[in-house]
């Protein structure tokens, strides 16, 4: 059976890998129900860990001291669970794609002109089928290899599950036609799945975003 998270590690790690989100956002990324984790918000403001912003965007973040805290929980978790080794293996083959990825990306919002294949990128206006069909095609390839790699620390770490179905969803959407779901920001997007991925695995092995290159 995969580790199941403390509430407390659960609701400081999701504002540590999505940000600054509301109530039900923390919710849904815990894995919990909205009463208890208002309860457990409540207690963690009070403990100075995290705090909320009003205004015309409203929700929860992490302080400094809720960000030091969740990184002393996260390291005491995974030497508890006894699967460092393999959150590592796995963040290592994810490290395999992820420059390949950020390519693809690129690709996906810029091509070259329709006149001149040689010539300076343009903005990807998706008016070439073709292009915007090969860069699906490399997606699907990329999600063929992401997906075990899901699985895998979905069977490690329960935090870590979901992360297949969603990629999955946003390459269904991509497929069907709805490019916003290959890289938009601010929603489920391919890309911003796969950045929170990146992100919990640094925040999960204690490895600083700076320094990753030479951490691996």
């Amino acid at each position: 059976m995969p580790h199941q998270s403390h509430p407390e590690v659960r609701i400081l790690h999701s504002l540590r890998v999505r940000g600054f989100v509301d109530t039900h956002l923390v919710a849904d990324a815990s894995a919990m129900d909205v009463p208890e984790v208002e309860e457990w918000l409540v207690r963690l403001e009070s403990q100075g860990d995290v705090r909320y912003r009003d205004g015309r965007m409203s929700g929860w973040m992490l302080t400094t001291e809720g960000r030091g805290r969740g990184e002393m929980l996260l390291a005491t978790e995974l030497e508890a669970a006894g699967c460092r080794e393999g959150v590592h293996s796995a963040y290592q083959e994810f490290l395999s794609l992820n420059h390949g990825f950020l390519e693809l990306c690129t690709d996906w919002q810029l091509r070259p002109p329709t006149h001149d294949p040689t010539g300076e990128k343009v903005v990807n206006d998706h008016s070439d089928p073709d292009h915007d069909a090969a860069v699906i095609a490399r997606l699907v390839e990329v999600n063929r290899v992401v997906q075990p790699i899901s699985i895998e620390l979905a069977a490690l770490l329960h935090r870590f599950d979901g992360y297949g179905r969603r990629f999955g969803d946003a390459l269904g959407r991509v497929r069907a036609g709805d490019y916003d779901w290959f890289t938009k920001p601010m929603i489920e997007s391919y890309h911003t799945v796969w950045f929170e991925l990146h992100e919990n695995f640094l925040a999960t092995l204690g490895i600083p975003r700076a320094s990753e290159a030479q951490a691996t």
